[in-house]
């Protein structure tokens, strides 16, 4: 549907990636290319820090870093995000011992994060320029899909030993420690481990995934950004990461995955309300999330639809994530014929909705969001596409 535009794809990122290196290095060509895409939680949300499921699927959109190797150990990166002015620019020294600590500009920490902990060295310098698709906190993980591009583009100037799992731990570990985000493990595994034409049934505890297809052409996952961010997002996070862990430690167990709801009555006499609740759409969630994976598989839609709006009333009530935007997009949807659920993805306060629908009523969909909606929405549909990769120049 050319009216909603399509995602553009990685090879017009490439491009403008390549441009932007030649225009700051002097006409050179990068030799190396690679790119990390950013994902969609289709279902499973604050359960990845709980030790729970969650199936998100990796977007056609991506972030792209082409560079080439230089011969002493300084480091010269230019990002260009999406909707930004002008290229910024970051330059270290990785022979000076605090050329990795976390500063301004903030994006640069990413990046540093990710040189830190990468698995193998040391590490050589080097130049790059690094582009996006992937809209800046809009809640489809730019974050990590520029951590993983970064360390698949390391990867190819300083192999390590090539451990996908591993590799997403690292890229984790470098939001932890230097962007003070202490996210789970969701965004970098599907950034890493995803594959086209299917979601990720991702176990957070045992850190197995299991793909899931979701390959009928008639199906389209409609992703619509409210384009709000309401400020809550940096101190809720961790206050709710917080009362899942009280939560947990109330029931006497190591995290809410191991919980029933049945430990959870009976324990309810011993927790205050709010954290009651927290636990509550915890525990359902999971479970909403085991029985969506199973009904993907057998391809009924219908089914998978009932457990999204679910599970995005949970979020609203039980978890109180949700905003005005992000309910009115989930409700819009709902009111048209073809669409099987709809529910807010990622964090919550402001970001994206996620819908799933037959691709026959997209139009219709986009049509109507646009008129219900308050605010001024930005869609993509996509479908499930490749983890990061290598691109060949």
């Amino acid at each position: 549907s050319a009216m909603a535009g399509e995602v553009s794809g990685v090879s017009t990122v490439l491009d403008e990636a390549r441009r932007v290196y030649r225009e700051t290095f002097g006409g050179q060509e990068p030799t190396v290319a690679a790119c990390a895409p950013g994902r969609v939680n289709l279902i499973g949300e604050h359960t990845d820090y709980n030790q729970g499921f969650v199936l998100p699927m990796a977007l056609p959109l991506v972030t792209v870093m082409v560079g080439s190797q230089t011969s002493d150990r300084s480091v010269s990166i230019v990002t260009v995000a999406e909707g930004a002015d002008d290229p910024q620019r970051v330059d270290f020294d990785l022979s000076s011992s605090n050329a990795l600590t976390p500063g301004q500009p903030k994006w640069a920490n990413y990046v540093k994060g990710v040189f830190q902990h990468y698995r193998a060295g040391p590490l050589c310098g080097l130049r790059a320029v690094i582009a996006s698709s992937v809209p800046l906190g809009g809640g489809l993980s730019s974050s990590a899909s520029l951590e993983v591009a970064v360390y698949t583009f390391l990867q190819q100037l300083c192999p390590d030993d090539g451990d996908d799992v591993a590799k997403a731990l690292a890229c984790q570990k470098a939001e932890h420690t230097h962007a003070g985000m202490p996210c789970g493990i969701m965004d970098q595994f599907i950034s890493v481990l995803g594959r086209e034409g299917h979601a990720l049934l991702i176990d957070c505890r045992s850190l197995e995934a299991t793909l899931v297809p979701l390959t009928d052409p008639k199906l389209v996952v409609l992703v619509a950004n409210s384009n709000v961010r309401h400020s809550l997002t940096g101190s809720e996070y961790p206050s709710r990461r917080r009362q899942c862990e009280e939560a947990a430690a109330g029931l006497g167990k190591s995290s809410l995955r191991e919980a029933t709801l049945a430990d959870l009555e009976r324990a309810k006499g011993r927790l205050d309300g709010e954290t009651y609740r927290r636990a509550r759409h915890v525990i359902e969630e999971i479970e909403r999330t085991a029985q969506a994976a199973a009904a993907l598989r057998k391809g009924e839609y219908r089914e998978f639809g009932r457990l999204m709006v679910e599970s995005h009333n949970s979020l609203r009530d039980q978890y109180e994530v949700s905003c005005p935007e992000l309910d009115q997009l989930v409700s819009a949807a709902m009111e048209v014929e073809g669409v099987y659920g709809s529910r807010m993805t990622g964090g919550g306060f402001g970001g994206c909705t996620v819908t799933l629908l037959e691709a026959s009523a997209v139009d219709r969909v986009i049509q109507h969001l646009k008129e219900r909606y308050t605010g001024t929405p930005t869609f993509y549909i996509t479908t499930p596409s490749e983890g990061a990769r290598v691109l060949s120049l």
